[in-house]
């Protein structure tokens, strides 16, 4: 079902995207080396693997602290207020619908989901520096945390729950896309236009 009513609207600004970018793809090369370095264990690969894992960590946690500050100062689509709806959410809670009303900006209910995730980020940040700094004495918390291995016992869980949310969010995240791609609605570029093509006669708001 296509929309030839609707009309582009240059929403999302290019350090937004190129930041959505960074994290997707560090998160993608952290599952896959994780899972590599898991299946080589104990072979000639295990070590280089994990400091790839250890390095792509860094760059997850320089995007996400970016991200957390270009929420503050950025622009309004970029704001940390731009994803957060708690009036949409308890509505589409009590009647059990999703919103009709098209908005410039971040999708209210998808909004809910992309916070949930980066808090499931900032989980798999704190626990991954502390594995790393406990297990392979290296990273910013090895002076501090390089001497206590036990650690790897407390932090080790909470790292996999993380990562299987994560897996969780990716799958909610990709089904979401096909579902609106499937309706016509072109989402799936807004990350790399910038775009949204919003229908004109329909309530578009950006509150």
């Amino acid at each position: 079902m296509s929309h030839p009513s609707a009309h582009p609207h240059r929403v999302f600004d290019p350090l937004l995207r190129l930041l959505h970018w960074v994290i997707a793809l560090a998160i993608v090369a952290l599952i896959i080396t994780s899972q590599l370095a898991d299946w080589f264990e104990h072979g000639p690969y295990e070590k280089t693997l994990w400091n790839l894992h250890i390095l792509t960590g860094y760059v997850l946690t320089a995007g996400l602290l970016t991200r957390l500050l270009w929420g503050v100062v950025g622009p309004l689509s970029a704001r940390w207020r731009d994803l957060w709806h708690p009036a949409v959410w308890k509505d589409s809670l009590r009647n059990l619908r999703l919103p009709s009303a098209h908005r410039v900006g971040h999708d209210p209910i998808a909004s809910l989901a992309y916070l949930f995730a980066y808090g499931v980020m900032a989980l798999m940040v704190v626990t991954g520096l502390g594995l790393s700094a406990s297990e392979f004495q290296t990273g910013p918390l090895a002076s501090w945390l390089g001497n206590m291995p036990w650690l790897e016992d407390v932090l080790g869980e909470p790292h996999e729950v993380g990562f299987a949310l994560m897996l969780g969010f990716i799958g909610l995240h990709m089904a979401a896309l096909v579902f609106h791609q499937f309706r016509g609605e072109r989402v799936a570029q807004s990350m790399v236009t910038g775009k949204q093509y919003l229908d004109a006669e329909s309530g578009v708001q950006h509150d």
